[in-house]
């Protein structure tokens, strides 16, 4: 069997260590090999020849091992979803215990091997994982101090590290490496959560902005995604998807002779082919003859309708958040001025760069699933409810696929080729193709907003009611806990999905003396088993809510006559927000006026600036996008952005950089063109034709990012997602601000602006 090493970075031409180094920056290596010294390995773990249940978290060999060559390797229940954080980890590891960076090793996100942190999600890579292994690395260092103090025979106030070689200071001929001290052998220590940490202010790693370690072995092609991954006997799969939502199977005509096929397989509804090849695999998809039902309409047949429904259906579950001051309704009526708008955010797909992709081999009782997914750890449960095996029996392991973000279709390719190794006794590899990936994976649920704001007569806010009206982002719910969760085992029938109720709130600190927020949460079961499932994209929900909650403290802004951020910082209570804000304005040489800009045209290319903010998880963002518009065909470019990033101390600020810059990027896609096409019986989007997202030419001539509070000694919080939430809303404003029209929908593709500028009153 192949190594499942994530990233194997073998030049295809000697080189020395030094220009290694030099073109590299670090040597950091992800991987799920046997390390000696580690808690677990390779190989069975237990008398019963399966794996633990967990990895003892409490126990500082399943987080670090010292290797007999010196080398670190570490272990963190997170995966790398494109922003760099097993560098980031790197650089905790190798500053707690002063070895080199290029000595450190990472594994991450495999169930046999790792602590069980469930995997990432919520931005929560850095906020979790760097305190478990900066605690784990001093815990370790405290140890390798005590074993040379006793080796050397010098009290351990004594002794100083340097590149992971501990001296006596006054005698510095007299030394031990770490690698004499414990060089593959087993710490076995209990975790004290005692062991000092070193102070902020001593950092020579953490805080510097490290390369990253993969950009070098991808730019050799030499990165090892999981479709690379190979193991010996692997046969090759295709899932047939019913070609209507609520469509039943009928029969699949017997003895169909296709070139390579092993099997077909059906189960319920769910309908899939093995082959030898990959090609025939295709083939054997396309050619196969299945006999399905003609369902009744299940979806709405138009956005159109769709907000209506939204509007006019009566919602399974209500609440009013929390935190509401004052009579509201009562404002609104005595209000010298009342101002109420709606606002409609649509279905959004994944839309990962490549389809989901998985392998499983289920032969013995044993059971092995390589996946692309966030969270490896409850994904481990549904696949052992899947296939009737103990949880032991079970390893997950992730390797990097083409993107994650949210619960894409990562789990439901590796529940697919779970299901088809047990149906056919070999090992299976399941590839989605384009139409599966955009076509089914879950989606973004669509929101419909009604806000209503109030004046008084000196153009004050009195009163802020906001409502929103949608399908639950976990439908399909944020892991997949059990196998209902998954898409195949719900065509399958007999497998319940987790699903809960998550309510869609803005999150903002305006103190208003009368202030609501209500979130009604339509049903949206029937669309279990169907491409319209909603499920969790990044930044769930904030990008819809923030649209609406921002854009229309513009509208407030402008029926005040007031300039947009002087209006905001009139109202916000929290001074982190504030200091965000106005970090953003800064940056961009805010013009202060109230919008929109007096003197553009009506016709030809016209300019505008926009803000929004937002916090989330504890960071706060404020972006200002800067546009073109194009008043005689609707086409609109974003000039630049300008993003005032707090999301405390920052460990590496190049991966920042290139993560705010990566969230901007994907979220002006999802407010310029994304939305998710449907009729009343099947999605449409299928394709990049059919759901286009950003291109190279769209990209803006200038990306500015403030950092603010990045001091060693503040709390480091998540940046993984928090940029994407601000980036609609500010461009919204900022088309209102160039062209005197409010546009209330996503996406702004050219269509609906030239609409929007031809609809008559809508220019302000």
């Amino acid at each position: 069997m192949t190594s499942s090493n994530p990233v194997a970075a073998r030049p295809s031409h000697p080189i020395t260590r030094r220009e290694f180094l030099q073109t590299a920056g670090a040597l950091v290596v992800s991987f799920s090999m046997p390390i000696p010294g580690m808690a677990a390995t390779e190989g069975s773990t237990s008398a019963t020849g399966r794996y633990p249940e967990k990895v003892a978290a409490d126990r500082l060999d399943s987080w670090l091992a010292v290797n007999a060559d010196g080398s670190v390797s570490a272990a963190v229940g997170k995966i790398e979803a494109g922003m760099g954080i097993g560098t980031a980890f790197a650089q905790i590891v190798a500053e707690e215990l002063d070895v080199p960076v290029g000595r450190v090793r990472i594994r991450m996100g495999d169930t046999a091997t790792t602590p069980d942190q469930r995997g990432t999600g919520s931005s929560n890579g850095i906020i979790q994982g760097v305190p478990a292994l900066r605690s784990a690395a001093a815990e370790a260092r405290q140890a390798l101090l005590a074993m040379a103090a006793a080796h050397l025979g010098s009290p351990i106030e004594t002794l100083a590290v340097h590149d992971g070689v501990i001296r006596v200071v006054d005698a510095p001929e007299r030394a031990v490496a770490y690698s004499a001290l414990v060089g593959g052998k087993r710490f076995e220590i209990k975790l004290s959560g005692t062991a000092i940490v070193k102070a902020p202010a001593t950092y020579q790693l953490v805080g510097k902005p490290v390369p990253r370690m993969d950009i070098p072995p991808k730019v050799r092609a030499e990165y090892v995604y999981l479709v690379d991954h190979k193991v010996p006997g692997m046969l090759h799969a295709r899932v047939v998807r019913p070609p209507h939502a609520g469509a039943r199977l009928i029969a699949v005509a017997p003895e169909q002779k296709i070139t390579g096929l092993v099997k077909v397989v059906t189960r319920g509804d769910y309908v899939a082919v093995v082959c030898e090849r990959e090609e025939q695999a295709i083939r054997a998809a396309r050619e196969l003859r299945v006999q399905w039902s003609n369902p009744e309409p299940m979806f709405p047949p138009s956005y159109d309708a769709l907000y209506a429904s939204l509007r006019g259906t009566a919602p399974k579950v209500s609440e009013v958040q929390k935190g509401a001051t004052g009579d509201v309704d009562a404002a609104l009526h005595t209000a010298a001025r009342k101002i109420e708008a709606e606002y409609e955010y649509p279905f959004q797909s994944h839309a990962c760069m490549g389809p989901g992709c998985a392998v499983a081999d289920v032969r013995t009782g044993d059971v092995r699933v390589w996946s692309g997914g966030q969270k490896p750890y409850p994904l481990r449960k549904a696949i052992a409810e899947m296939v009737g095996v103990p949880l032991e029996a079970v390893r997950v392991t992730w390797m990097p696929g083409p993107g994650s973000y949210g619960m894409n279709d990562a789990d439901d390719a590796a529940m697919d080729a779970a299901i088809l190794s047990q149906a056919v006794e070999r090992p299976v590899r399941v590839q989605y193709m384009r139409q599966d990936g955009t076509g089914w994976d879950p989606k973004a649920p669509p929101i419909a907003f009604r806000l209503r704001g109030g004046l008084d007569a000196q153009g004050e806010l009195t009163v802020l009611d906001y409502e929103a009206r949608g399908f639950s982002g976990r439908i399909r719910p944020n892991g997949t806990e059990t196998a209902g969760d998954a898409l195949s085992p719900q065509l399958i029938g007999g497998y319940k999905a987790g699903s809960t109720d998550l309510f869609q709130y803005s999150d903002e600190s305006y103190k208003v003396p009368n202030k609501r927020k209500t979130s009604h949460i339509i049903a949206w079961e029937q669309s279990m088993a169907t491409g319209l499932r909603t499920a969790h994209l990044r930044d769930p929900d904030g990008m819809a809510t923030c649209f609406a909650s921002e854009s229309f403290i513009d509208e407030l802004a402008a029926a005040a006559n007031a300039d947009p951020v002087a209006f905001r910082l009139r109202y916000l209570a929290n001074a982190k927000h504030v200091a965000a804000v106005k970090a953003a304005a800064e940056r961009a040489g805010w013009e202060a006026r109230p919008s929109p800009r007096p003197g553009n045209a009506r016709s030809g290319v016209v300019r505008g600036r926009g803000i929004a903010y937002a916090p989330r998880a504890g960071s706060i963002v404020a972006t200002v996008a800067e546009v073109d518009v194009n008043m005689d065909n609707g086409e609109m470019r974003v000039t630049r952005f300008v993003t005032a990033h707090d999301c405390g101390y920052v460990v590496n600020p190049l991966n920042l950089k290139g993560t705010i810059e990566a969230n901007l990027i994907q979220s002006m896609s999802r407010a310029m063109h994304e939305q998710v096409l449907f009729d009343a019986t099947r999605v449409r989007s299928v394709d990049w034709l059919s759901y286009p997202i950003v291109d190279m030419t769209e990209i803006p001539d200038a990306i500015d990012i403030v950092v603010l509070n990045n001091q060693p000694e503040v709390e480091s919080k998540g940046a993984g997602e928090p940029s994407t939430r601000p980036t609609a809303a500010a461009i919204a404003n900022a088309i209102f601000d160039a062209t005197g029209v409010r546009v209330r929908r996503v996406p702004f593709t050219p269509e609906a602006l030239l609409a929007a500028f031809k609809a008559p009153g809508k220019r302000a």
